[in-house]
């Protein structure tokens, strides 16, 4: 069984979460604030955490900082009402693996949380190689990207959206197919927005000018594609 804290103030969420996901095999315990937070996660050991971002006694994007300085590999969902974009980038560029905004489904919400648990838990005996791309190499053993030499941290979404990408190099994918192979659930459970985020904020961290991207190709109308040439691509 696995165990769950969920980070949470409003008792009425809270509650039903909990009721949803112990029906999945999960246990999950409540802290109603950052001090409860704190003091349950230094005893209890956990597989992910569910985590509010306005909280009573501080914010969600604070506490996460903590969490990974405690334990690096402990993944963690925002579950959250604010949903601008700024926030969801802030959230996924500081270490969470997925960011859900309120109001939620909870079929979306068990479907989430359980492929945050086989990325993070996946047996990485099939992936024995250093894929290059021009300046880019991925030490997939290692779940490690470089660029130039130096390693670009991608959280682990942007990392599993990178290998889809890769592993059907020259190959139109649409937004549904992406999305349906990055979270393993159905698109009608995915905020198409933070495919979008992703996406960009990728870009961002291997592209040399995000704006005219060499390898992550956008096709107008159909979706991505890799180009793993680097070279100059006229499909966008």
């Amino acid at each position: 069984m696995r165990n769950i804290l969920m980070v949470e103030d409003d008792s009425t969420i809270a509650f039903a979460v909990k009721y949803a996901v112990e029906q999945e095999r999960f246990n999950l315990e409540i802290a109603e604030n950052l001090e409860e937070a704190r003091k349950t996660i230094s005893k209890q050991k956990y597989d992910i955490v569910l985590l509010d971002v306005m909280l009573p006694d501080g914010n969600g994007y604070d506490f996460l900082k903590e969490i990974k300085r405690i334990n690096e590999d402990l993944p963690v969902i925002f579950l959250t009402a604010c949903d601008e974009e700024v926030n969801i980038v802030m959230g996924l560029d500081i270490g969470a693996d997925d960011y859900i905004t309120k109001p939620f489904r909870v079929r979306e919400l068990i479907s989430r949380i359980n492929a945050v648990l086989r990325r993070n838990g996946k047996s990485q005996s099939d992936n024995k190689k250093v894929l290059k791309f021009g300046d880019l190499s991925i030490h997939t053993l290692e779940a490690r990207v470089f660029k130039n030499g130096e390693e670009v941290l991608l959280t682990s979404a942007e990392y599993k959206l990178l290998l889809i990408l890769i592993q059907n190099e020259n190959t139109v994918l649409s937004r549904n197919k992406i999305l349906e192979k990055l979270w393993d659930v159905t698109y009608d459970f995915i905020n198409d927005n933070t495919l979008s985020v992703y996406i960009k904020r990728l870009r961002e961290k291997i592209e040399d000018d995000s704006s005219k991207p060499k390898y992550i190709i956008t096709v107008r109308g159909l979706g991505y594609k890799w180009n793993g040439s680097g070279q100059s691509d006229n499909t966008k």
